[in-house]
């Protein structure tokens, strides 16, 4: 074999490894994906509703009894404090979700640990909307239609939690210091109640200093 061949095969095998690693690895500006577009690979369900939770087509599709998905995959080692979260997110009418912050896995119930990014848009029995920090600093304009993606985007820095929907700063709050929550953890995927259904893809963090 010529080293012109060589070089040639060892080129197409570059390429080739690149292209495999197009998930979960880094691109230039930070952002990991951890979400793969094909399963829940990474990810660890609650044990009181694991059906709640379902991949088609790209998406996370959260419809069913209250149910949590928790990261539990590679990238920082599931345990994030100053850091970045975003998804593209949908939610049918009279719908509730959450994203959660700096919490940890249970086995059932509403998550102990961290904080809830709501996501509401028309839910009817909660006045709390999309990007309330929950019971903490709350929302009550709509920020999102329902049926129509739309990219909720939190930053944590230290103790202070901003929230942007569609690129735009709506939220942000400063943890007081006798509540102390802020000390890292996992990120998580809230199923509320059978009627609702929310979607999400494009799920990303970026870790800060």
């Amino acid at each position: 074999m010529t080293r012109r061949v060589i070089l040639l095969a060892m080129l197409a095998g570059c390429v080739m490894l690149a292209g495999c690693q197009s998930w979960p690895f880094a691109k230039d500006d930070g952002w990991v994906s951890i979400f793969d577009g094909e399963s829940l690979d990474g990810w660890k369900v609650s044990e009181d509703s694991p059906d709640t939770f379902k991949v088609k087509d790209g998406v996370i599709i959260v419809n069913g009894p209250r149910a949590h998905l928790y990261y539990d995959g590679p990238v920082g080692e599931h345990n994030f404090k100053n850091f970045e979260w975003k998804a593209d997110v949908m939610t049918k009418p009279n719908s509730n979700s959450g994203m959660y912050i700096h919490t940890k896995w249970q086995p059932g119930g509403w998550p102990s640990a961290g904080y809830e990014i709501q996501v509401n848009n028309t839910y009817k029995k909660d006045p709390k909307k999309t990007a309330s920090i929950y019971n903490q600093k709350n929302i009550t304009d709509q920020l999102a239609e329902d049926n129509k993606w739309f990219t909720q985007h939190i930053k944590v820095e230290g103790k202070t939690i901003t929230v942007y929907v569609n690129g735009d700063e709506v939220n942000k709050w400063i943890e007081p210091d006798d509540q102390n929550k802020l000390t890292g953890g996992t990120v998580a995927l809230q199923g509320h109640d059978p009627g609702s259904e929310v979607h999400y893809k494009n799920i990303k963090v970026r870790i800060l200093p």
